[in-house]
This record gives structure tokens, C-alpha cells and sequence, in this order.
């Protein structure tokens, strides 16, 4: 026959047992849904066709182009955690050169859900002119410019779990002169 002490270190030990068990199914488990379900995913970024607003051409004396360069885009979070991001500027460049920074103001995209955001940037003639293939892409129709932008913030998991996260947003933007349509194609990517 046990003894009381024999009987409370053998319950102790069956204690100790499960707790031991239990943990070990918790980070298995937790394991496995952090590389199946909660794996963090790259947003899409659907691009939206717009237009140039406020347009205006002068030839004389010297060529010089005002518009101003509208990007909508949807950010569509396919991660389990919502993102929100502060304050940051997009630059936009032509060959290189930057030509313009764009404020974009903080948000919040919800988990598994989506977020309309939209920018402005005020393009400038003069300094597109400088560069030597200004013309020649005037001449085709064609400008093409480049938007990157890195948004710092905070993934937050099931509203418990708070992880600090960087998107980089890359945008190639092609404006048909003629039409004065945008045709933006951007990506991103997701770093923690």
C-alpha cells in the first residue's frame, strides 16, 4: 500500500507528465499552423488604370509638361493578420532620376480583407527634360516611370499577437501621351 507521500509525488509526476505533453502537442501544433495556415503571404496589389489630370503643354519658349500622375491601387491582404502602417512617401523616377515624392498617409488593411489607397504625384516637365531620352520617349508616345515605396507597421495576429513588418512596393507606370491613360503593374514584398 502507497504511503501519502508515495501518492502525491506519483501525482506530481502524472502532473508534470501532462504538462510536459501538452506542450509539446501546443508547439506542434502551433508549428504546423504557422507554416500551413498563418505562413505569412506577399499582399496583391491590383493596379487601376486611371488618368493624368491636370495637364498642360507650353512649346514656347522652352517645352515644358505639368500633369499630375494618379495611382489607385488595392492592396489585398491574403494573410490572417490584419497590416497597419505608418506615414511614408512613395518616390516615383523617370530613368532613374527622381522626380517627384508622394505622401502616403497611415491605414490599417484587415485581415483577409482589402484597402483602396490613392496617390498623387505632380510630374514636372523640367526636369524629365534634362534627361537625354526625354524627347525620343515624347516622340513614341510612351513615358514610363518607377514607383517604390517601403511601409513600415505592425502585423497583428488575432488581435493578441503584435509583429513588427516591412512591405517594399515596386510600381512600373506606363502614360499613354497621347490618351493621357495610366497603366500601372505593381508588386510587393513582405519582410518581418
Amino acid at each position: 500500500m502507497d504511503t501519502p507521500k508515495q501518492r502525491s509525488r506519483k501525482c506530481l509526476k502524472i502532473c508534470c507528465g501532462l504538462t510536459v505533453a501538452l506542450i509539446v502537442i501546443f508547439i506542434i501544433v502551433s508549428t504546423i499552423l504557422y507554416f500551413t495556415v498563418l505562413k505569412p503571404k506577399d499582399p496583391r496589389i491590383t493596379a487601376h488604370p486611371t488618368k493624368l489630370e491636370n495637364v498642360q503643354f507650353q512649346l514656347i519658349p522652352n517645352v515644358s509638361i505639368n500633369a499630375t500622375l494618379v495611382l489607385t491601387l488595392t492592396i489585398d491582404n491574403r494573410n490572417y493578420g490584419g497590416f497597419k502602417f505608418k506615414d511614408s512617401i512613395a518616390n516615383v523616377y523617370y530613368r532613374g532620376m527622381l522626380i517627384a515624392e508622394v505622401p502616403v498617409e497611415h491605414a490599417q488593411v484587415p485581415a483577409r480583407g482589402s484597402f483602396t489607397l490613392t496617390t498623387s504625384a505632380n510630374i514636372t516637365g523640367g526636369k524629365l527634360a534634362t534627361d537625354p531620352n526625354f524627347y525620343s520617349d515624347i516622340g513614341s508616345g510612351w513615358l514610363n516611370f518607377t514607383s517604390t515605396s517601403t511601409m513600415h507597421g505592425k502585423v497583428t495576429l488575432l488581435k493578441i499577437v503584435g509583429v513588427k513588418a516591412k512591405v517594399d512596393n515596386l510600381c512600373d507606370i506606363s502614360v499613354d501621351i497621347l490618351k493621357l491613360e495610366v497603366d500601372p503593374k505593381c508588386h510587393s514584398k513582405v519582410e518581418f
